[in-house]
């Protein structure tokens, strides 16, 4: 049973990763993150499970989560004030924030 929750793992981190290497827009970027952090939430609760501590590994998880909640609210607003200042969300073109 834990092999196939560390597969799981696995997928949803390596989905996110390659999310961020490959997504150049702003909103799909905080996105790819939600998922890799939904990885690491995912794995604390599974290890919790493994080395019979699953309490702790469950609070661990929710801080994790209250943790990652302000930080996409917060992403989010920024990227919602660059999109209406320079009309873009592509990182590409966002070297005007520059000095």
């Amino acid at each position: 049973m834990s092999s196939t929750l560390w597969l799981t793992v696995l997928g949803l981190f390596l989905i996110g990763l390659y999310g961020l290497l490959a997504v150049r827009n702003l909103f799909k970027l905080i996105i790819t993150l939600q998922i890799l952090v939904k990885a690491a939430v995912l794995a604390l609760v599974v290890a919790g499970q493994v080395s019979g501590r699953a309490s702790l590994g469950q609070s661990l998880a929710v801080t994790v989560i209250v943790a990652d909640t302000i930080v996409a609210v917060i992403a989010l607003a920024l990227a919602i004030q660059v999109k209406q200042r320079l009309g873009t969300v592509d990182v590409g073109r966002l070297d005007t924030l520059k000095g």
